[in-house]
């Protein structure tokens, strides 16, 4: 198999390493929201092409999470900037509450390895209120389900990352853009998070009720809700016969709130 290098480092896939090379893009990741004074984080910069581009803003200051110790100390050799602090460590173990409290609200401009890429949304979701806003690069699968509010595709996910997020489809980026290219078309991705949430009864249940709906996306709600043991003699057939890609979030919550509450008098 044969390896790809750059600046004599070798691009690693079991880190997902796929660098971006268009200036295009990069310019439109910068230039999207405005950065000037801001505080920014990077996750998994790699040989730093972003990274520059960041830089070239007045930020106030750029903190990169790096995996990969070989980038790591090239990118500290390579960018000597006093706004920039280079971390080897896995976002994913980070603890934000003690990092990253100091110096919100954050912006995040990231390439996402796209392996990791629903741990790495998941971890934003717990730590909403340290950012501000972002613009993140997917695959574009990921970005569809995402996005998705009913049919194929629409999913736990969608209702998930849209009830905390604010999202706006940015541009599609081809293979050819990166550095070795992935096998996948990309897209970007700007998300905020949303300052209001209605609060759901009992909602760590209410998330395991909507895996749940969504099973096996082509059968009705009946025959997925029947593995959960859940009083669907209160709901009307008319309801049991959809599916929960028919079904928006209010509908969902509606049919969970007639349910929990039967629930809640037995207790």
């Amino acid at each position: 198999m044969s390896r790809t290098f750059s600046h004599g480092i070798e691009i690693k896939k079991r880190y997902g390493q796929h660098f971006l090379r268009s200036p295009r893009i990069l310019s439109h990741i910068v230039d999207t929201i405005d950065i000037q004074g801001a505080s920014v984080f990077e996750i998994g910069c790699g040989d730093g092409a972003l990274t520059r581009a960041i830089l070239e803003k007045q930020v106030e200051r750029l903190w990169v999470f790096e995996i990969d110790s070989d980038w790591v100390s090239y990118i500290k050799k390579a960018l000597v900037d006093n706004r920039l602090t280079v971390y080897q460590e896995n976002i994913l173990d980070v603890d934000a509450e003690k990092k990253l409290t100091v110096h919100t609200p954050w912006v995040l401009l990231a390439n996402l390895p796209y392996q990791v890429t629903f741990p790495i949304l998941h971890f934003l979701q717990r730590n909403r209120h340290l950012l501000r806003e972002g613009i993140i690069m997917i695959q574009e699968e990921v970005a569809e389900k995402i996005l998705k509010t009913s049919g194929r595709g629409y999913g736990y996910p969608s209702l998930f990352f849209q009830r905390y997020f604010t999202w706006k489809k940015l541009e599609k980026v081809p293979p050819s853009a990166f550095e070795p290219p992935p096998k996948v078309t990309s897209r970007l991705l700007y998300f905020k998070p949303k300052e209001l949430i209605e609060p759901i009864a009992n909602e760590t249940e209410f998330w395991k009720f909507i895996k749940l709906c969504f099973h096996q996306p082509r059968r009705t709600l009946r025959n997925n809700l029947l593995q959960g043991h859940y009083p669907l003699s209160l709901l009307e057939d008319k309801i049991l016969d959809l599916r929960a890609q028919q079904m928006s979030m209010l509908d969902l919550i509606n049919v969970w709130n007639r349910l929990a509450d039967y629930h809640n008098a037995g207790e």
